[in-house]
């Protein structure tokens, strides 16, 4: 473990021996800590923890954030596992909270793509690992970045760098991601922010976005990995017309296994785009993105016995159809030779009062 401060940051870089199977407090800055610990599966874990909740993360896995737990609840969906475990295949370890998807390519591969579900990013083995403390324009952070090098030749070879930064006494966190290509060729590239909150009977879904056919797309194919029950593909087409039917959570609305929608987002001033679903308490699940970095708004809702996860939205560069699909509609990004892409979330909850004023600030943007 090596230490290293600038004039506003502390960066602790972590080292697997780090973690043992006894939980092991690291670091203490006022209000926030971080702890290490190893998951019964060996999986390595971090607790980051402020006055009003925590996040468990996933260092080396992907940086996963495996669970986030704020303001007395749990926003982390509900899945078939209760802990992560050790291997790069997406469904045999899925249920974290946010996941990085792609980024040589992303989404549901066709017969003839040849990438796996989501790409090399949700549980990529991360060779470097680190804990950052300082402050920033927003407060006082505790946080974990790390690196990833994917190196393919012939064809890839690309680092891959996000950061996460809870805040003391704050319900909302940062995520960031910067991928950088060090080819001297240019990059294609394909992401998605696959951020599972847990849905809540009869919460409601406020975004800032137009809510009819045009602005709010059903996804209409099935993938292969999805066995639909008897009546889904008439769900699919009522709610390719009526998408505002999908707004409350009511327990009769049969997400089973799933429904995707394709979101035409609006921006702020600031360039943000907000996403909530409001508690029957008046309190909300929050996430917000810049479209001018993730342009494409998917939304992800799967309500079932054994999966129960709400995709406010997940912020991407392409629609989750996989490579050649997305290449057909023009959809693949660039990344210069030597580039950069990045881009940044704000993800959590909020009170009622914070709640209230945010869908004031999303009627206004809709109008």
């Amino acid at each position: 473990m090596e230490t290293m401060t600038t004039p506003t940051e502390t960066i602790i870089n972590l080292a697997p021996g780090c973690f043992s199977d006894r939980e092991r407090t690291l670091v203490v800055h006022g209000p926030l800590s971080a702890a290490t610990f190893l998951f019964e599966s060996g999986v390595h874990g971090l607790r980051l923890v402020n006055e009003v909740g925590q996040l468990v993360m996933l260092p080396f896995q992907g940086q996963q954030i495996w669970s986030a737990e704020l303001g007395g609840r749990n926003l982390t969906m509900k899945s078939m596992f209760a802990s992560p475990r050790p291997t790069r295949v997406y469904l045999e370890t899925y249920g974290g909270f946010l996941l990085h998807c792609g980024a040589t390519a992303m989404g549901v591969p066709s017969k003839e793509d040849t990438h796996p579900l989501h790409g090399e990013l949700p549980n990529a083995p991360y060779q470097k690992a680190w804990l950052v403390v300082g402050e920033d324009e927003h407060g006082s952070y505790i946080g974990l970045g790390g690196e990833y090098q994917h190196t393919v030749a012939f064809n890839h070879n690309y680092v891959a760098r996000p950061l996460v930064k809870l805040y003391a006494g704050s319900t909302l966190f940062r995520v960031e991601l910067t991928i950088t290509n060090l080819k001297h060729s240019d990059m294609e590239l394909m992401y998605l922010a696959h951020a599972n909150f847990r849905p809540v009977d009869y919460g409601r879904l406020v975004y800032s976005a137009r809510c009819d056919p045009a602005h709010v797309r059903v996804r209409r194919s099935i993938p292969a990995h999805i066995r639909p029950p008897a009546g889904y593909a008439a769900f699919l087409e009522e709610l390719a017309l009526h998408p505002e039917k999908h707004h409350l959570l009511s327990p009769e609305l049969r997400f089973d296994p799933e429904v995707v929608f394709f979101i035409d987002y609006l921006a702020d001033a600031e360039g943000w785009a907000h996403s909530m679903q409001v508690h029957p308490d008046g309190s909300a699940d929050y996430i917000a993105h810049r479209p001018d970095q993730l342009d494409k708004g998917i939304r992800w809702i799967s309500r079932t016995a054994d999966q129960d996860a709400l995709g406010i939205v997940l912020p991407a560069t392409a629609e989750p159809e996989g490579y050649l699909a997305e290449k057909a509609k023009g959809h693949i990004k660039l990344i210069p030779p030597l580039g950069q892409f990045r881009c940044e979330m704000v993800m959590g909850m909020l009170t009622p009062p914070e709640a209230e004023r945010m869908a004031k600030t999303i009627a206004d943007l809709v109008g």
